[in-house]
C-alpha cells in the first residue's frame, strides 16, 4: 500500500469534535466475516448464498436466526431470542456481520445494524430526538473490533430483489483493492437544517495516494458526473441520480429523519442509493433530529475507507451516535486494501 499522503490534513481544517488517530493497518478480511440469515425470509437466504460465492466464504460462516417478515420492526423481545440464538453459535474469530435481509430494518426505534452490534439500550425510544449514547467504535484505531471491543460492526445486505442484490454484491466484490481515480463530492444544500454537517465537509484539495478529488459544492443535485466515490449530502430527497456513475465501492448518504426507513419511508429511502449504484449508505430509522453525531462524520468517513477500511469499518467508524442509524451495503467492499479479501 502506498503512503497515504494528504490523509492527515483532512482533519487539520474544520473538524469539530473529531481528532485524526493513528493510520491504522487494516486486515478484516472475508474469513472474519458472518452472513445471517433470516430463516423466515427466503429472499434472505438467497442473497447470503450468492454473498458466499462472491466472496469465496465457506459455508460454516452462514448462521440463521429467526424475525418476523411482516413488519418493519421487532420488539426488543423478539430481537433477544434471535441474538441470543446468534451469539451462542459464532465463533470468537468473527469480527464483523452481514445481515441478509431488508425488512425488518428496526427494534422498535432503533436500527438494526445497531442492536446486532451494540445490544437493544432500554429507555432511548421515550425520546429519540434527545442524543444517545456514544459508540466505543467511533474514530478508533481498532481493526479487529471483536478482539479490542468486543463488538461485531454490522451492516445489512439490503435489496427489494434478488437482482438488485447480486449487483450490490458485485461492485462489493469489484471494489476490493481497485484504488480507483474518483471524487468526493460534498454538497451544501439550500436546507439548512438538513446541511448540518457542511461545517464538517474537507475542503477541496486533490490527494496523491491514493489519488482522489475533494470536492465541496454549494448545489441541491449533483449531476453527470462519472467518477463518484462519495457522495454526502442534506435533503429530503435526492434527484438526478440517474445521471451520475457510481465507481465500485462507492458511499453515499443523505442527511434526513427517515433515510433509513427502508421499505416505507416518507422522504428518500437510502435503499435509493445502492439502487442508483452506491455499494454502501447509511440513514436513520427514527427522528433523530439534526444532530450531526448521528449521522456520518464526513472526515472520519474518508479518512479510514481511504486507509484501506472495508465499508462496515468506515461507515460504523464514523458515527459517533449510531443508536438511530441503520448501516446497509457490503461490508467487505474495499476499494483502497491491496491485500487479498481472504488474507490478513
Amino acid at each position: 500500500m502506498k503512503p497515504l499522503s494528504g490523509l492527515i490534513s483532512l482533519f487539520i481544517s474544520v473538524s469539530l469534535w473529531a481528532a485524526p488517530p493513528k493510520l491504522p493497518f487494516y486486515q478484516l478480511n472475508a474469513t472474519q466475516l458472518a452472513v445471517v440469515v433470516n430463516r423466515n425470509d427466503p429472499l434472505s437466504a438467497e442473497i447470503a448464498r450468492y454473498y458466499a460465492q462472491k466472496h469465496d466464504l465457506k459455508a460454516e460462516q452462514i448462521f440463521e436466526i429467526s424475525l418476523p417478515i411482516d413488519r418493519s420492526w421487532v420488539s426488543e423481545g423478539e430481537f433477544a431470542v434471535a441474538k441470543a440464538e446468534l451469539d451462542a453459535a459464532l465463533p470468537v474469530h468473527i469480527q464483523a456481520l452481514a445481515l441478509a435481509w431488508t425488512k425488518p430494518y428496526r427494534v422498535n426505534c432503533l436500527g438494526m445494524t445497531y442492536v446486532f452490534t451494540l445490544g437493544y439500550k432500554e429507555g432511548l425510544c421515550q425520546n429519540s430526538g434527545k442524543p444517545t449514547p456514544a459508540s466505543p467504535y467511533f474514530n478508533h484505531t481498532s481493526t479487529q473490533p471483536f478482539n479490542d471491543l468486543a463488538i461485531r460492526p454490522s451492516m445489512m445486505l439490503a435489496a427489494n430483489n434478488l437482482t438488485e442484490a447480486k449487483k450490490l454484491i458485485d461492485r462489493g466484490a469489484e471494489a476490493w483493492g481497485s484504488f480507483p481515480r474518483g471524487t468526493a463530492y460534498y454538497l451544501t444544500t439550500s436546507d439548512a437544517t438538513r446541511s448540518a454537517r457542511a461545517p464538517l465537509f474537507p475542503k477541496n484539495q486533490t490527494l496523491q495516494h491514493p489519488p482522489v478529488r475533494i470536492e465541496n459544492l454549494a448545489s441541491d443535485a449533483l449531476s453527470n458526473k462519472k467518477d463518484v466515490l462519495l457522495y454526502q449530502t442534506g435533503l429530503t430527497k435526492v434527484d438526478k441520480l440517474e445521471t451520475l456513475q457510481f465507481l465500485p465501492g462507492a458511499l453515499a448518504d443523505h442527511l434526513t429523519s427517515y433515510g433509513g426507513m427502508l421499505t416505507d419511508s416518507s422522504q428518500m429511502s437510502s435503499l435509493k442509493w445502492l439502487e442508483a449504484g452506491a455499494t454502501a449508505s447509511y440513514g436513520t430509522v427514527s427522528e433523530p433530529y439534526s444532530y450531526p453525531q448521528k449521522f456520518p462524520h464526513p472526515q472520519v468517513l474518508l479518512y479510514h475507507y481511504l486507509a484501506g477500511a472495508t465499508a462496515v469499518e468506515a461507515y460504523w467508524k464514523s458515527v459517533e451516535w449510531p443508536a438511530q442509524g441503520v448501516f446497509i451495503g457490503d461490508p467487505l467492499a474495499a476499494p483502497f486494501r491491496s491485500l487479498s479479501p481472504r488474507k490478513q
